[in-house]
């Protein structure tokens, strides 16, 4: 991030919240968090097992009993629980409560078939609060703050998750919700938000707006984004940074484990999200086999939850690629590396396997080219290919376009080691995220 000015300095939300505003999940010893998480996760197996048909089953089918968890590490001889599973006891067969004590009820956008139905308690809504008022102090945020919620309202977890977090930490909620992008930036001009919650690939395109009604985009009084619901990469990190003079910080949750707020980064160190383990108890497993691996290796993220009523997850299968490192800003919580990718949205590409993410790591990097492109699979006789459609900036010459492009089709195959091709378009052409982005096209014949 640029260097700013004494004023600018003085109005940054870096720091680390002082002692006294940490909750007291935040203030255990890992001997503690330990004792705690053993005591709440038998108590979870224990409430899906009597409660829910459907794990009755499938721990029986294991030869697995809730009694059989001795020690933390005794979960891994419960079975994984997947989307399929939530979409197989579609709409309730999950919930572990009756219906007279579900107070909401959430969804996903069942773009690949039917949605995946979650359910919560008074409590359950109470403990979301907490956690997303913990996330955003983490980020920097404190009582007073205004916060612009342009995460999507509805039956999506992001738009309620941010607004309720807001108001438990005792800040001010607007929420704007997505879309009408002129409007945001009148609402961002006008109220003066410190922070903004949004998708970091929908921040681009409030920003692109911000700079097209001839402002200034680092002269707003916003000073942190607090950015989730999609993977993003270190590269567009310091694009908003640097193009905002704001903090960049990453929260991470689905709606199956919670919703937003399962991890938060901090905003003074930037290193990763500390997952909140005192609710969530997190592994990672071989994508392939589902072996438990040990800290500090990649593999599929898998959570379970230790506090939820109406829908406790046991082993939930993520699909989300990082690895577990030792806590920095909150010592005793474990960190989540920034995800890289999803074991379902990698494409294999002639035997390569591809993320969206390295790509737009040599998107950002590359002179000339906006940081707003789309990924095109089609086939070309019996080979799939690979397009990246990518929008020049508007003072990018014809002649630094076809350089960029090579450029980038070089570096795909230096890095990557497959071969692409590289459509360079106009400015603002493609199509602009007011949420989660689809980065790709699959127009492959079948």
């Amino acid at each position: 991030m640029s260097t700013p000015t004494t004023t600018q300095t003085a109005r940054r939300l870096g720091e680390a919240p002082p002692p006294d505003l940490l909750d007291e999940g935040e203030r255990m010893s890992l001997d503690e968090l330990r004792a705690t998480q053993l005591e709440r996760l038998r108590w979870s197996l224990r409430h899906a097992y009597e409660n829910v048909p459907h794990y009755r089953r499938v721990f029986d089918e294991a030869g697995v009993h809730p009694d059989d968890c001795r020690e933390l590490a005794d979960l891994a001889k419960f079975p994984a629980t997947t989307k399929a599973d939530l979409r197989d006891n579609y709409p309730f067969g999950l919930f572990a409560v009756p219906q007279e004590q579900v107070r909401r009820i959430h969804a996903s956008s069942g773009t690949t078939g039917r949605p995946t139905v979650v359910g919560y308690t008074s409590e359950d809504i109470e403990t979301w609060a907490r956690l997303m008022a913990r996330s955003i102090r983490a980020a920097g945020g404190r009582p007073g703050h205004k916060v612009h919620v342009a995460y999507g309202y509805g039956l999506f977890t992001g738009g309620l998750g941010a607004h309720y977090g807001v108001e438990a930490l005792g800040a001010t909620a607007i929420p704007v919700s997505g879309g009408m992008t002129p409007r945001q930036v009148q609402l961002i001009q006008d109220f003066r938000p410190e922070i903004i919650m949004v998708t970091p690939s929908y921040m681009l395109t409030i920003i692109d707006e911000i700079e097209k009604q001839g402002l200034d985009p680092r002269s707003t009084s916003l000073q942190v984004g607090i950015f989730g619901a999609e993977p993003w990469t270190e590269q567009m990190r310091a694009e908003i940074e640097d193009r905002m003079d704001m903090h960049a910080v990453d929260i991470y949750g689905l709606s199956e484990v919670m919703g937003p707020g399962v991890a938060q980064e901090c905003v003074e160190t930037k290193d990763g999200l500390h997952i909140w383990e005192d609710h969530f108890l997190p592994e990672i497993v071989d994508p392939l086999d589902g072996t438990v691996l040990a800290d500090g290796e990649e593999g599929e993220l898998v959570f379970t939850s230790l506090t939820k009523q109406a829908l406790p997850i046991i082993r939930y299968r993520t699909r989300d690629l990082t690895r577990l490192l030792p806590g920095t800003g909150r010592p005793a919580m474990r960190r989540m590396q920034k995800i890289t990718g999803r074991s379902d949205d990698m494409i294999i590409l002639r035997g390569v396997n591809l993320f969206p993410t390295q790509v737009e790591e040599i998107v950002l990097r590359t002179p000339g080219f906006a940081p707003h492109f789309q990924l095109e699979l089609t086939t070309e006789g019996r080979l799939d290919s690979l397009t990246v459609r990518v929008e020049a900036r508007p003072e990018t010459t014809a002649e630094r376009r076809t350089a960029a492009a090579a450029e980038l089709v070089k570096a795909v195959k230096d890095t990557i080691g497959v071969s692409v091709s590289c459509e360079v378009v106009e400015p603002e052409s493609l199509e602009r995220s007011v949420g989660k982005l689809q980065r790709l096209k699959d127009r492959r014949s079948r």
